[in-house]
């Protein structure tokens, strides 16, 4: 038998089931791996560009324009892992269908947009960037769209919660 609190099924103490928990846990822990690696990319990323501007023979001013392309992205980025937490957090202490939940998800949106537009000019020097600049755009369609099913499921909760 398991211990209490281990099953499937059984509730944490704020009423949010154990496995939701554990989702939830894994991607505050995945919100942390980017951070770090974003960390990373920040700290090394004159180095990087250095090595593979030689790796590639391209210009030093191609360079130049990738650290710019870099540390501009960096910034949405951490905006971004900062709202996901938010966001994550959120979950987990049972606020779900909130306001505050919405706007993280819109500044999200609009990060993933940034990124999509870095990355679009960013193509304009170097074209696998426009690869990078399709899926930032992808991504912000996604959370927009899910941005608009809370926005709704808020409106559908407030009403439910006048009905009763």
């Amino acid at each position: 038998s398991l211990p209490a609190g281990c099953g499937e099924g059984t509730q944490g103490g704020n009423g949010m089931d154990m496995n939701s928990d554990k989702s939830i846990s894994l991607s505050q822990c995945c919100v942390v791996l980017f951070a770090l690696l974003l960390a990373a990319l920040d700290i090394g990323g004159y180095w990087f560009v250095g090595f593979f501007i030689r790796l590639r023979g391209m210009v030093w001013q191609s360079g130049v324009l990738m650290l710019v392309s870099i540390y501009t992205g960096s910034v949405f980025g951490w905006v971004t892992l900062w709202k996901l937490w938010k966001l994550l957090g959120n979950i987990k202490a049972g606020r779900v269908f909130v306001d505050e939940n919405v706007r993280i998800m819109r500044t999200v949106s609009r990060c993933c947009v940034a990124a999509a537009v870095i990355s679009a000019l960013s193509a304009l020097y170097y074209a696998p960037f426009f690869v990078i600049a399709m899926a930032a755009a992808f991504m912000a369609l996604i959370v927009r769209i899910v941005r608009n099913v809370f926005q709704n499921a808020i409106g559908m909760k407030d009403e439910l919660d006048y009905t009763v």
